[in-house]
């Protein structure tokens, strides 16, 4: 029924059918920086196909729906026989299927693999983040099975699959496989060191039966997992198959599903082991060691999840603004929202383009990049991470009471945005971690410094805030006390160090004004006058009008 009152006007249409990766100016022009020429065009071709397809009709209600209708815990079947399944709405499935056959877990392979699969990451991950946890863990596996070749040749061609294969399966039979992970205990938390999980040798060399609880153990339908545990030796990595090769199931008691304050499309739960059949990874005592790779990895695509997260919730406000009309004009030509778009679109792009700098680093491959890499995917996590719910709260907000409403999707990324601040290593543990790393390993350190020197003197307010830092990192006086105040300031002058050097001058100037020179208040929208803000918020709209 159609009335006169109810006739809609001055109401944004929806952000549908656009190409999320070649509307987003940031992360196509990294892209091109750092990738091989040769290759450019093939990954343009490839990380375009993805971002019309997370631009669609299809793949939003896909995300809608997947985090709709949760996960389902199946513990027994109707017989009273204990099967441990997990029931996903199809469109998780398909969310999931995508990312595998679009190679979001094969970046170890493959020329410029690191950087298309996080330019690829962050591009699909906006179409619904919860199935980019399988994604991540499977991705970042990769370097910590390499510590023991035999079980990398066994697995690591079904990691890098392009065919999904969600079945509980031997894995002789998977021509495909998605890999978890299990370290955080009840007891200890961060710190694994303290897990209780018992490890017992068996009599072929490097096999193991567990007994333990895991707290925390996402995506538990995945084909295999790396969990901590206690061995003679001590805490050591294992590798714990869902299915075991003759068919029968490992035993992986699912205790319950967190029912969480977001990610809901994807299945966290409570593991109990028991007699469960593991094989070693890596030395016994080892076990941190073997899985810090895994860690940094996943911790990076922290980061890079929190960066589609703010590129879409920004991509929302600003499209709304342009369509919204109030007080005699479009939002978006009003002085004061304009600032609040432009300053969100800075932490937007600071973001993006520090984290393709960090995926560029594993595929140049040379100790120089490695050693940066240690310290700045510490340094990045912590910061991104934590920025990311102030960028999705006020976003929502630029779109009035339309942005509360759950059809808009901005609850959504709201409600996902504190995770991957939490998520392998919440902020007290990453600063922690940096300051062990200024510590222990003074190459990191090094790497970095040669990183900020690579702008030198390109704008006053960068070098000033560099020399800062220097004096912060030269007082080792209560530095515990300071880690965060320290590792804000890195983050910083690293995102000012790349944005001087490689975004435009609009965009530059305005972060070494506001996040560098001091020229800012404490919320967004608050950036100082003088600046080309028009410039700024017209390179984060997503479609042209």
């Amino acid at each position: 029924m159609s009335t006169l009152t109810h006739t809609v006007t001055n109401q944004a249409p929806p952000l549908v059918g656009h190409d999320v990766y070649r509307t987003d100016s940031a992360l196509t022009e990294a892209v091109a920086r750092h990738a091989d020429p040769a290759r450019l065009a093939e990954i343009t071709d490839e990380l375009s196909e993805l971002g019309r397809a997370a631009g669609s009709a299809q793949a939003q209600r896909w995300g809608e729906e997947a985090n709709t209708y949760s996960p389902v815990l199946r513990t027994h079947d109707r017989y009273g026989n204990r099967i441990d399944e997990v029931d996903f709405h199809p469109s998780y499935h398909r969310l999931l299927g995508h990312a595998v056959s679009a190679g979001l877990t094969d970046a170890w392979s493959r020329p410029d693999g690191h950087l298309r699969r996080a330019a690829g990451f962050l591009v699909w991950s906006q179409a619904d983040a919860g199935h980019g946890c399988p994604v991540s863990m499977t991705h970042a596996a990769v370097p910590a099975l390499r510590t023991d070749p035999a079980l990398a040749a066994e697995w690591e061609p079904r990691l890098g699959s392009r065919v999904y294969e969600p079945r509980l399966l031997p894995p002789g039979e998977k021509t495909g496989a998605l890999f978890g992970m299990g370290m955080t205990e009840k007891q200890g938390g961060s710190d694994v060191r303290a897990n209780t999980t018992h490890a017992e040798p068996l009599a072929e060399e490097g096999t193991y039966t567990l007994t333990g609880h895991k707290w925390f153990c996402s995506a538990p339908m995945s084909d295999g997992f790396l969990v901590l545990a206690q061995a003679p030796g001590g805490l050591t990595c294992f590798l714990l198959p869902r299915v075991l090769p003759d068919g029968t199931r490992n035993v992986f008691a699912i205790q319950r599903l967190k029912d969480k304050l977001g990610n809901r499309s994807n299945a966290s739960s409570e593991v109990e082991f028991s007699g469960t059949w593991a094989r070693r990874v890596g030395d016994e005592g080892r076990g941190v060691a073997t899985i810090i790779e895994m860690v940094a990895a996943t911790r990076l695509d922290c980061s890079l999840g929190s960066a589609a997260l703010m590129r879409q919730a920004v991509a929302q406000a600003v499209h709304h603004a342009t369509h919204r009309s109030a007080f005699g004009g479009p939002l978006v030509d009003k002085p004061l929202m304009r600032n609040v778009l432009a300053d969100l679109a800075l932490e937007s792009e600071a973001a993006t383009t520090t984290a393709l700098r960090l995926a560029a680093a594993y595929d140049d491959g040379t100790e120089q990049e490695r050693h940066l890499r240690r310290l700045a995917v510490a340094v990045t996590k912590f910061w991104v991470t934590k920025r990311c719910p102030a960028v999705a709260a006020e976003a929502l907000e630029c779109l009035g009471g339309n942005g509360y409403v759950e059809e808009s999707g901005m609850p959504r990324i709201f409600r996902e945005s504190p995770l991957n601040s939490v998520w392998e290593g919440s902020g007290n543990v990453q600063a922690l971690d940096v300051l062990r790393v200024l510590q222990r390993e003074p190459l990191a350190l090094n790497a970095f410094l040669t990183e900020l020197g690579l702008a030198r003197g390109a704008d006053h307010r960068l070098d000033a805030a560099v020399k800062d830092l220097l004096t912060e990192l030269a007082d080792l006086d209560a530095i515990e006390t300071r880690a965060r105040r320290v590792v804000e300031r890195m983050a910083l002058v690293l995102q000012g160090t790349l944005l001087v050097r490689f975004a435009p001058p609009a965009v530059a100037d305005a972060f070494c004004a506001s996040r560098l020179g001091g020229d800012w208040g404490a919320t967004f929208g608050t950036l100082p006058a003088g600046l080309d803000l028009a410039t700024i918020v017209d390179r984060a709209r997503p479609i042209n009008h």
